[in-house]
């Protein structure tokens, strides 16, 4: 029973363990996993699509292909920020139930590519029973410092996926 405990807390570190693109939001750091981004680009023209929620900031034409993009601030109820030069998107697949999207998120600014060992990552700290941090997979020890793991998947759940799936 033990070695099945064990088993289960090595393969969870080794799941988190990898390659994360780090970025700013707010002033702190955060991290998605590589293999979840397909590329980085800078501020375009962003079509509003109307009765979308607030952080849903419209679509981008990249490339021919229409999608969405959402303010990661304003997604998680930080105060909105004037867009500079550092500003971003970031487009990632995200999974839902039943249909894999391609969408935008706008964040601060790119930071770096990180290589994080699973040692260096710990649980999310319980913040009571009112807080959802399920979205959260880690927090990454790195430099005397500690970044926001997201599980970008889960960012952004369900209603959301239909929210941003209308807009595109």
């Amino acid at each position: 029973m033990e070695t099945a405990v064990l088993d289960q807390a090595v393969k969870a570190v080794a799941d988190r363990e990898g390659k994360y693109l780090t970025f700013a939001l707010a002033g702190e750091e955060y991290g998605i996993g590589i293999l979840k981004v397909k590329e980085i680009i800078g501020l375009m023209p962003i079509t509003t699509v109307p009765q979308t929620p607030g952080y849903v900031k419209g679509v981008i034409n990249l490339r021919g292909k229409v999608i969405p993009v959402a303010d990661l601030r304003l997604k998680f109820g930080m105060e909105a920020m004037e867009y500079n030069e550092r500003t971003c998107i970031i487009v990632v697949e995200v999974k839902g139930a039943n249909q894999t999207i391609l969408m935008g998120i706008v964040v601060d600014s790119v930071s770096e590519v990180l290589n994080i060992k699973g040692t260096d990552i710990e649980d999310t700290p319980s913040f009571g029973g009112h807080l959802n941090t399920a979205f959260i997979l880690g927090m990454a020890k790195t430099n005397g410092s500690v970044k926001i793991l997201l599980d970008i998947d889960r960012v952004f759940r369900e209603e959301d996926m239909a929210a941003l799936s209308q807009a595109s």
